[in-house]
């Protein structure tokens, strides 16, 4: 290599970039159209901490002046504790397996009495609970209700509701034992709840949380309801909770649209001069603009030298009413309800839309029955029985308590969208054994046993009356005489 060959420029060597796959998912991307998004992960403890009674209040408040908001709850209300509440049925049954049909209407009769008034304060019926339970936790999350062992009443035992404010969210602390204090929820090692530690003041703001005495209560007496949706949650949240904010925005967009609407209905305008000229009119006071009200149907001499320009504001607009089905589409989504039941808006469904919308919909309901028989009907029947027989109000044995709580819960039923097809069907169901007269009735909200007594009394009736009444199968052909062949040669 010559010495000159040392001072001449190299030409570069081209550089190749290898091509990285795209790894993992896109919800894990760092690009600039997700630096909003957050990527930070707390418990449910340090989520609600700070934040539940945040939402609470602001749930309360689109309740007491949201239309739909308040429609939700209504639904919620209507559909889960329905409008005469899930019904007990007992089912406690002899050593033979048949019913003791003694024992079960003793008791059944009995809960009802004491669900006239079923409250420490008299004033809820067993219904009344039901609804308010429903509406407190699906507004607020959650709701307490203590049950009161050694009542002044026949039984010995009601129930007190206690609002959630109660519990201090910020009220967390490690015990010198294994129990540790979680927003004012005192658990064990296996964070079964061991106590509440209740606020004795109804707390109305900060300053009093922080003055305000505490009540340790054992969880024994302690109905603490609420919906968990993620392990370990020791707080509940509004059902509401992913709808809120478009509610909200929607209220406010809803109430501008109505006063737009008001102000362009009105037809204001303004008064100008061609020249200039202020107005000269004989009222006119320093600062002072001078205003000039029409009332419908009447006109008005302008001042002089001055001539009227409209204000028209176009409201409310076209989109308006496209723009807030869309919203609701997805607020409805959130609240799992229908579009139709929350809007009330049945114009543009059909039989097929509807149909299939509801299905969906009382599939959510059924289970929200389950969870209100689960976490408030059973836990509050068995606590009411096993006072009601020590007390002997129940008079039966109490070694058989085991026996006394075989019970089923009947929640309500809905209606057929399509009767005569869903009938004809259903006889179908049980003619082949898919289904049993139970199921079609459970379907319905109805008790079997009440239901099939009250149709054989309608029938003993009917006969004693010498009315014929065909009931069931009874409509079907009656067997031949003897000698008559099916074709009916003898």
């Amino acid at each position: 290599m010559a010495i000159l060959d040392w001072f001449k420029r190299k030409p570069k060597t081209a550089r190749h970039y290898s091509k990285l796959p795209r790894r993992g998912f896109d919800a894990a991307s760092g690009s600039r159209l997700f630096q909003d998004w957050t990527t930070s992960s707390y418990s449910s403890t340090e989520e609600l901490k700070y934040t539940l009674a945040k939402i609470r209040a602001r749930s309360r408040d689109l309740f007491n002046n949201n239309d739909y908001a308040r429609r939700f709850i209504e639904l919620c209300k209507t559909n889960i504790a329905g409008p005469q509440g899930i019904q007990l049925q007992v089912r406690a049954t002899e050593d033979n397996g048949s019913p003791d049909k003694v024992a079960n209407q003793i008791i059944e009769s009995e809960f009802s009495k004491w669900g006239k008034a079923c409250s420490v304060d008299g004033r809820l019926s067993w219904v009344d609970a039901q609804k308010l339970f429903v509406e407190t936790v699906a507004r607020d999350g959650e709701c307490l209700i203590r049950l009161v062992r050694g009542y002044n009443n026949p039984y010995g035992f009601a129930i007190q509701f206690i609002e959630a404010d109660h519990l201090d969210e910020t009220f967390n602390e490690e015990l010198k034992s294994d129990n540790k204090i979680e927003m004012s929820v005192e658990m064990d090692k296996f964070r079964h709840p061991t106590a509440y530690h209740l606020l004795v003041k109804p707390p109305n703001g900060i300053a009093l949380v922080r003055g305000n005495d505490r009540q340790r209560v054992p969880a024994s007496e302690i109905l603490h309801g609420y919906v968990v949706n993620r392990p370990n949650q020791v707080r509940g949240v509004p059902w509401a909770v992913t709808a809120m904010s478009r509610l909200h925005m929607l209220g406010a967009y809803e109430q501008s649209e109505l006063v737009a609407a008001r102000v362009a209905s009105a037809k204001m305008g303004f008064f100008t001069s061609p020249d200039g000229d202020g107005y000269m009119g004989e009222d006119v006071t320093e600062g002072y603009t001078p205003l000039m009200e029409s009332e419908p149907g009447s006109f008005e001499q302008l001042p002089a030298g001055m001539s009227f320009q409209t204000f028209d504001p176009d409201h409310p607009t076209t989109a308006f009413k496209d723009f807030e089905k869309a919203m609701l589409r997805g607020i409805s989504s959130g609240l799992n309800v229908s579009y139709a039941s929350l809007s009330n808006d049945l114009e543009s469904v059909n039989y097929s839309s509807i149909r299939q919308g509801s299905l969906d919909e009382r599939d959510h309901w059924r289970s929200s029955q389950r969870w209100l028989i689960d976490h408030f009907c059973r836990p509050i029947y068995e606590a009411w029985l096993e006072e009601a027989l020590a007390r002997q109000a129940v008079p039966l044995p109490v070694r058989k308590r085991d026996k006394w709580a075989s019970v089923d819960w009947h929640p309500r039923g809905w209606q057929w969208i399509d009767p005569q097809k869903e009938v004809a069907a259903n006889v179908e169901a049980v003619k082949n054994g898919f289904k049993s007269l139970a199921d079609v009735m459970a379907e319905q909200g109805r008790d079997p046993f009440d239901t099939l007594s009250q149709l054989a009394a309608e029938k003993e009736l009917a006969d004693a009356l010498g009315l014929n009444l065909q009931l069931g199968n009874a409509t079907e052909r009656q067997p031949t005489d003897e000698g008559e062949s099916d074709n009916g040669d003898t």
